[in-house]
């Protein structure tokens, strides 16, 4: 008797042909908006939703980039990708040694090597902190109509301040979503990891990722922020654009949880929770929002 296999699957083992690999053994990692499967030989495989191959291309060229200039960061394989099968771009990495999850004192200390390099040579295209919210806006069908009314009419007013903002810092590499969860702690020290979101941009992005853990969400402490700031050298909360930056990094969370509490029942009441805060049903921050995922 055969088993027929789940579409990811049939991706899996089309990309792997492609590659010159073999899926046999196979084993899920993580099944969300990116498929992550590990091989039995130290290969992890990714497999993006059709239509990033262009994202899927840039995390590849910014890993090869970071190893050439020495910053340590998840290593991706000597071979010719992305791959397209079905229709989604799959890339192929070494697996990463025995870790955990990376500090917040990791996290700086891998943006400021980041944000220190010269510009590459790559298509890397200007940061788009905007990037799919209308469809998860969309996809949110968990929330009330007004709700998800009210949600696109702020993504249009933060786009229109995007569009004024405030200039700071020199702008450089970004990673564009420098948090704990993309980096690894393993024996050897931290790596950096998911250069999906990598562009050129304002480096305040990335240091407001951590900012929102202090003033929004409460899940950094005041202590750690402190050394967190003393390491970069400046405190993004005390710049004039810090408000309109952590609006949208907090938009996109709020947008992050709703579109995925229409296919996990379980994550509704966060979701809601963080459409409230964002609506001032709830009191004024910080919030303490709970992770999904």
């Amino acid at each position: 008797m055969t088993t027929s296999l789940t579409p990811t699957q049939a991706v899996l083992q089309a990309a792997c042909l492609a590659a010159g690999l073999d899926a046999t053994g196979a084993e899920p990692m993580r099944l969300a908006e990116n498929a992550i499967w590990r091989l039995p030989r130290g290969v992890v495989v990714r497999i993006a939703r059709p239509g990033q191959s262009a994202a899927a291309t840039r995390e590849v060229q910014v890993a090869r980039w970071l190893a050439a200039e020495g910053v340590p960061a998840i290593r991706a394989l000597d071979l010719r990708q992305p791959v397209v099968a079905n229709g989604h771009p799959v890339t192929f990495w070494q697996e990463l040694p025995p870790h955990e999850i990376g500090t917040v004192a990791d996290v700086v200390a891998l943006l400021k090597q980041l944000h220190a390099l010269p510009k590459p040579d790559l298509p890397l295209g200007e940061l788009d902190p905007f990037v799919r919210l209308v469809e998860r806006i969309d996809a949110a069908s968990s929330l009330s109509d007004d709700d998800r009314q009210w949600l696109h009419d702020r993504l249009t007013d933060l786009k229109t301040q995007w569009a004024v903002r405030p200039r700071g810092l020199p702008e450089c590499v970004v990673h564009g979503d420098a948090w704990v969860g993309n980096v690894a702690r393993t024996e050897a020290g931290p790596l950096l990891m998911d250069f999906e979101r990598a562009s050129c941009g304002p480096p305040e992005w990335d240091l407001v990722s951590t900012a929102v853990k202090l003033t929004t969400t409460g899940a950094v402490s005041a202590e750690q922020y402190a050394a967190f700031c003393e390491t970069y050298g400046t405190d993004v909360t005390e710049w004039e654009g810090y408000e309109l930056f952590a609006g949208v990094r907090e938009f996109r969370m709020t947008t992050y949880a709703a579109q995925h509490a229409a296919t996990h029942p379980e994550w509704r009441r966060e979701a809601q929770y963080r459409v409230d805060c964002l609506r001032g049903r709830t009191g004024a921050p910080p919030w303490r929002w709970k992770g999904i995922m």
